[in-house]
């Protein structure tokens, strides 16, 4: 299962787990991630959005209002951490479900001890459910009784589309926030704080600047990832006697070589670049190790992705008409699955966008007819083809002459179309790769009819 919130902690074995903060388990041989794990909102680390006064997540936790969450992003970006805090700041018993191991059996169970805590005078409870798009619609029904009554607060947490995954009753019942992928930043700091914090290392080590953006870089977003590598590479370093984390010891700890790669430099500019000119020239190993790189670096899929749906129609174009598709399919699956498994997605996209034949003609049709445009080439729309709905339109010969292409033969009426001033002009002009050779000789053939 994926890490899946900043911090998550181990997915329960089956069933209903705990009770009590997240917090609780902050002993002294806790992973650093478990003891770096934020305890107010104030302490969280990204989704400013989500931490404005009199934003609905400070109402449910300081105002202590009753509200069921729906919690949806990235992995490591948080959802686990903010179950813990209404938890921890609202004096509500914490007992999590994994929507991997867990069935109805084991989530009504949690529902009916909250129901009795209650009817108790006990605590109220925070019900969280890790990855619930894995539930079944059954399971999914079957903690609506628990919301609907308020017998516990549910927190639910989802990497995919809940409008898609999630069932609509539990979707209206519940208050949907939206989590943003942390930034390097944002992680830059989580890592500096675990060397710094009492909680975390506590100064025992320093690391360099070299180390500290390794680290970073292969977190990828994923706070609990950074803080894992780093007690891994602080525990590397302290095993040789140092007192200072370098480059070669963060690579050793984590078992990865430090990927030269600026997000923000030239590298970025390069690589890409680089990408795209290998895809374009149909070297498809080339483009599979600039992908590769651009992964191991930690560049955002989605950016990746954007740039595959451009290519798709800017040096393939109808020369393969399922490229676009297989492009958008690929971005969607980005944003669907997120990373790492997305890898797969866009490795399969770069492979066949390689491997298919290249044709620059959609880029061409739309650059000269939008250059026409720019200089002034814009002639009357021709009567024949003008609005002719309204009142009196018929009177001023709008619609006069047209030919209904539908009642002709091949579905083509001979008819002027454009503007005189652009009459004769062809934009779109076929190469004769792959599908396009087709649609070469099919456009002579309409051209021939349409304009003799």
């Amino acid at each position: 299962m994926e890490s899946d919130g900043l911090f998550d902690a181990p997915a329960p074995a089956a069933g209903p787990r705990g009770s009590g903060s997240l917090s609780d388990s902050t002993h002294a041989s806790a992973p650093l991630a478990v003891r770096m794990r934020p305890r107010t909102l104030d302490d969280l680390v990204g989704q400013d959005h989500l931490l404005a006064p009199g934003s609905p997540l400070r109402r449910l936790v300081e105002g202590d209002q009753p509200m069921s969450l729906l919690l949806w992003g990235p992995p490591g970006t948080g959802k686990t951490t903010i179950a813990s805090i209404v938890s921890g700041q609202t004096n509500r018993q914490f007992v999590e479900v994994s929507a991997v191991a867990a069935g109805v059996k084991e989530v009504r169970a949690a529902i009916d001890e909250a129901r009795r805590s209650l009817g108790r005078g006990g605590p109220e409870t925070v019900l969280f459910v890790d990855e619930v798009h894995r539930f079944s619609k059954a399971q999914q029904d079957a903690l609506l009784p628990g919301v609907e009554n308020r017998w516990v607060t549910l927190v639910a947490a989802t990497t995919e589309n809940p409008f898609f995954s999630v069932i609509s009753p539990l979707l209206s019942r519940s208050l949907l926030l939206t989590l943003e992928p942390l930034t390097d930043d944002d992680v830059r700091d989580v890592v500096r704080r675990g060397i710094d914090d009492e909680r975390g290392l506590a100064g025992a080590v320093s690391v360099d600047d070299d180390a500290l953006d390794h680290l970073v870089r292969l977190a990828g977003g994923d706070a609990r990832r950074g803080l894992t590598y780093l007690e891994a590479a602080a525990g590397a370093a302290q095993a040789k006697g140092l007192d200072v984390v370098d480059l070669a010891t963060a690579e050793t700890a984590v078992d990865r070589a430090a990927v030269r790669y600026d997000r923000q430099g030239d590298q970025h500019y390069d690589v890409i670049s680089a990408f795209i000119k290998s895809i374009r020239g149909s070297d498809v190993d080339a483009a599979l190790h600039y992908l590769a790189r651009m992964i191991e670096a930690g560049e955002d899929p989605r950016f990746v992705a954007r740039r595959l749906v451009i290519l798709a129609s800017e040096d393939i174009g109808l020369a393969d008409p399922t490229a676009l598709t297989t492009a958008v399919a690929a971005a969607q699956a980005v944003q669907l699955i997120g990373m790492p498994e997305a890898r797969l997605n866009l490795a399969q996209a770069v492979i066949a966008l390689a491997l298919a034949p290249k044709s620059n003609a959609v880029i061409e049709a739309i650059s000269g007819a939008s250059a026409d445009v720019r200089d002034g080439k814009i002639g009357a729309v021709p009567s024949h083809l003008r609005d002719a709905h309204y009142s009196g339109s018929k009177k001023i010969g709008h619609g006069k002459g047209y030919v209904y292409a539908h009642d002709e033969p091949y579905g083509i009426a001979a008819q002027q179309y454009a503007p005189d001033i652009v009459a004769d002009t062809e934009y779109y002009r076929p190469t004769e790769q792959g599908a396009e050779a087709g649609l070469k000789e099919r456009l002579a053939r309409i051209r021939k009819i349409l304009r003799g």
